[in-house]
């Protein structure tokens, strides 16, 4: 028969009754006892659909939507609907192929293999979001990928694991009715000297800016990570909806110094830098190394700063095994343009570490690299540092090592297993601990996260050597940084987050900086602050996870990344 002749060349078709396929004699007989269309209409839909290489989406086909023309890689939600079950009356009757009408009587429909909508598919069809297979590693973000038996990560609340999007139609946003995440304006003028000082007669004159962090999400990892965002109206995950919303938000809080984090380049070079250079501001930018799409950004109103220099930073060392990855950062020094006073250059340092949790022996050694050059940057003439503004996502929560480390100045890690590094998950699995020394001292930066040369790397290991057996392992650094937040919310004391997905809602985001002597809200946390450094004066409140559940976390209509910016406004002392 043509038509067993026909449907014998698609052998890929995972027939869901067994003992039944097309190319049994009896096929087209079996449609027409269980109330189908004559077999000739159902097996020319069924041809229709089942072409080889098709790949089938998990989502229902009520949930697709056009991908956006600004996106670089295939959009997950513009994949053809889910092909009917052939031995599923129900399945081909949402097709629209079948009337709305039962089968008939005491006929026992097959529940079928492929009628999963809300489950993962056979693994033999699992495919990343570019089409790849699923065993193969994909070249852009590969430390995102959920590895296999993972842990929930700290923090995970219960009701985002679990939430799934309310349907709406292909195009249609959600209902206007989604409420807007609601952030006030916490003013901390009341906790420091931020009144202008009057000394021997003459007003002593300050400078006052704002400096904003904001990890934007890049839609081409948005696309490659579509497990983290099953939570989301499939809408408000098009560039077309999230782009708008995003350079809204820059806009609105107009910060004089944007560090932001995920930044696409294709993006970045046709939408994003077009748009904020037309409103006054600077923009520099570093890519991540590798195939990786991409990078960190800062950007500056050239009103208030100028350039004094750029320094990109490439966290990957060929021959240096610890820093093989592709992350970056990026440091500017920049002058305060004030017609009264010449103060003093602001260090402005961006960073986006490396995910993985379970590698808190790469986060430290990208750590080292960073204050390294942030030392170097920011030194000036008498051998001390200018204020310094160190931004970005770190990938570590609160008061874990790393964040010790860089709050303290020094970490003690004799003993310290890498999983534990970042605090990231609960119950961390890579339980190898640190190597002492974490990097190898051929990568020319001390323990101290300083650049040296040849004959001090050789002193200091003499050095070293004779105070093995009297002082444990550690790493310092020469900077005093503290936060800008305290990472718990001041009415309830529940945790602030600043980032919110489907599989975590924690803290990772920072602004550190300088403090200077009389910022009474870094007393507790640095204990003997600069003379010459920022004055903390207000900071952007943070939300709980009360307040994202109501929101139905992150992203949503209003809300166009999976981070929530920081915002902060500082006063700088000459």
């Amino acid at each position: 028969m043509i038509r067993r002749r026909y449907m014998s060349r698609h052998s890929n078709v995972n027939y869901v009754r067994p003992g039944v396929s097309p190319n049994h004699h009896m096929f087209g007989r079996y449609l027409s006892t269980v109330g189908f269309p004559p077999a000739q209409t159902v097996y020319h839909h069924w041809r229709h659909w089942y072409q080889p290489g098709h790949l089938w989406w998990t989502h229902p086909s009520h949930l697709q939507h056009p991908s956006s023309s600004f996106s670089t890689v295939r959009h997950p939600f513009n994949r053809p609907p889910r092909p009917p079950d052939p031995y599923r009356w129900s399945s081909w009757r949402q097709t629209g192929i079948l009337p709305h009408t039962q089968p008939r009587r005491g006929f026992q429909i097959s529940a079928g293999l492929m009628d999963h909508s809300n489950s993962e598919p056979p693994q033999k069809r699992r495919k990343n979001a570019d089409g790849r297979p699923a065993g193969e590693k994909s070249k852009r973000s590969p430390e995102r990928s959920p590895p296999k038996g993972s842990r929930s990560p700290k923090g995970s609340p219960e009701w985002l694991r679990n939430v799934t999007g309310t349907p709406v139609p292909p195009g249609k946003p959600p209902s206007p009715a989604t409420p807007e995440l609601k952030r006030r304006w916490e003013d901390l003028t009341h906790l420091c000297n931020a009144a202008p000082s009057v000394k021997g007669g003459k007003q002593k004159w300050t400078f006052d800016f704002s400096v904003m962090s904001y990890n934007i999400l890049s839609q081409d990892l948005l696309c490659d990570n579509t497990y983290l965002y099953r939570h989301c109206h499939p809408p408000v995950l098009d560039w077309c909806h999230r782009y708008p919303n995003i350079i809204k938000e820059l806009e609105q809080h107009s910060a004089d110094i944007m560090c932001l984090q995920e930044v696409q380049e294709d993006h970045y070079k046709q939408q994003i830098k077009p748009s904020l250079e037309s409103i006054g501001y600077h923009c520099e930018y570093k890519r991540r190394t590798g195939l990786k799409p991409d990078g960190c950004a800062v950007v500056f109103k050239h009103e208030r700063f100028s350039l004094v220099s750029c320094h990109p930073v490439e966290y990957f060392r060929r021959g240096v095994p610890l820093l093989d990855r592709d992350n970056v950062g990026l440091i500017v020094l920049l002058r305060p343009n004030d017609p009264h006073s010449s103060l003093t250059n602001i260090c402005v340092a961006n960073t986006h570490l490396l995910y993985n949790p379970r590698r808190g022996d790469i986060k430290l050694a990208q750590l080292a690299v960073l204050l390294a050059e942030i030392s170097r940057v920011a030194q000036l003439p008498d051998s001390s540092v200018c204020p310094v503004l160190l931004c970005g996502d770190f990938n570590s929560v609160p008061w874990s090592p790393l964040y010790r480390f860089i709050r303290d100045s020094r970490l003690e890690y004799d003993g310290l297993p890498i999983g534990k590094v970042s605090g990231q998950e609960e119950i961390p699995r890579g339980q190898r601990i640190l190597n002492v020394p974490i990097w190898p001292r051929s990568l020319g930066i001390s323990q101290q996260c300083q650049y040296e040369s040849q004959t001090d790397s050789d002193l200091k290991d003499l050095e070293q050597a004779e105070m093995d057996g009297f002082t444990k392992p550690s790493i310092e650094h020469c900077l005093k940084l503290t936060s800008a937040y305290s990472h718990h919310l001041k009415e309830s004391g529940q945790p602030e987050i600043t980032t919110c997905h489907s599989r975590t809602a924690i803290t990772v985001d920072y602004i550190f900086y300088s403090a200077a002597l009389g910022d009474v809200t870094a007393q507790a946390e640095c204990s003997v602050p600069p003379e010459k450094g920022l004055q903390l004066l207000g900071r952007l409140a943070l939300v709980g996870e009360d307040e994202l559940q109501k929101v139905n976390g992150l992203p949503n209509q209003h809300n166009s990344s999976d981070h929530l910016p920081l915002l902060t406004r500082f006063r700088l002392h000459p």
